[in-house]
């Protein structure tokens, strides 16, 4: 049965482009430009050409003493401002802490103006105030992040904060206020072998080996490392903390413990309502009457109690007895 005047509907063939139709690539086509074709290989059997410039020739080398003559000279012309961006140029691109000399030997900027430079970008880059953050640690100068911004930038990195357990902090702890110390001298103190963890430090290079003792056995003495003062942003040994400004963090940090952990002050409800009933100015006065004699009682104890205890000294102190000679009392001079 059809369905017009025209041909049968199966018979008809759509054009070329029209859905259902052919396409306007053969497949040919279409794999030679979205397949992988033999073409793809025709490269496997050449070598790559340098494309980096060779400069083998001697007269191309720049001497290193006259170059660095030549920036320690331009470095004089430049600006306080200027002076400034080159060491915070510098300092991002360098992968640990720089000092003043190393800074000198990089830019040949004057050392003076070197300090002056860092004391600006430590005001410029502090914490709370910029992103990145300069710090002074193992005897010179690095950016770091803001430890405010430590959670972002681990999530970004997708790394774990790096923590010690309770052994190793113990152990560093004494070898950085005790350094050079023995093995034996740790274990003294700590009360148990503290070879694992010694080792485990010295892997993670935050302990080294400065010697041997000059004595029976020379026990080999342990010192903290330069990667001990960048992992704790410590600029020498002398920034670590005393017993006192240990005791007061301690407390301080205590005091703000407490002061979280402390209960909410009960609302004062019902306090204006107290004060104006007329029956507990009475109730105060009694109350207070009572607190006095109970104080007048307290102090009647405290005061009995200091005379039994005055009577029991003078009973148990017996009096020296005199000696044969001295009876008749000190001999006038």
């Amino acid at each position: 049965m059809t369905t017009g005047n025209g041909p049968d509907d199966g018979d008809e063939t759509p054009a070329p482009g029209t859905p259902g139709g052919p396409g306007q690539f053969s497949e040919e086509e279409i794999a030679a430009v979205t397949g992988p074709g033999p073409d793809d290989a025709e490269l496997d059997g050449v070598e790559a050409a340098a494309i980096e410039e060779d400069s083998d020739d001697n007269e191309n080398v720049p001497d290193l003493q006259s170059s660095f003559e030549k920036l320690v000279a331009k470095s004089r012309n430049l600006s306080p401002d200027r002076i400034r961006t080159v060491l915070e140029s510098v300092l991002f691109v360098a992968e640990r802490p720089l000092s003043v000399d190393e800074l000198y030997q990089a830019t040949g900027i004057p050392r003076e103006p070197i300090l002056q430079a860092m004391d600006q970008l430590s005001g410029i880059h502090r914490e709370g105030i910029s992103g990145v953050v300069l710090y002074e640690v193992a005897g010179g100068w690095q950016f770091r992040t803001d430890p405010h911004s430590a959670e972002y930038v681990r999530r970004y990195l997708r790394v774990k904060p790096q923590r010690l357990t309770r052994a190793a902090v113990e152990t560093l702890a004494i070898i950085a206020y005790r350094q050079p110390v023995t093995r034996p001298e740790l274990e003294d103190i700590r009360g148990v072998d503290c070879g694992a963890v010694l080792k485990a430090l010295m892997d993670r290079k935050l302990v080294k080996i400065l010697g041997k003792r000059e004595e029976v056995g020379r026990p080999i003495l342990y010192g903290t490392t330069r990667e001990f003062l960048e992992f704790f942003a410590l600029k020498d040994l002398s920034a670590l903390p005393t017993l006192r400004e240990f005791h007061e963090l301690t407390q301080e940090h205590r005091d703000i413990v407490e002061k979280e952990a402390a209960p909410p002050a009960p609302p004062a409800t019902g306090t204006v309502a107290a004060l104006s009933d007329p029956n507990f100015t009475k109730r105060m006065e009694k109350n207070a009457a009572a607190s006095e004699a109970a104080l007048e009682e307290l102090e009647e104890a405290m005061a009995a109690a200091e005379r039994s205890q005055k009577v029991s000294a003078s009973i148990l102190e017996s009096p020296p007895s005199p000696e044969k000679g001295d009876s008749e009392g000190p001999k006038p001079e």
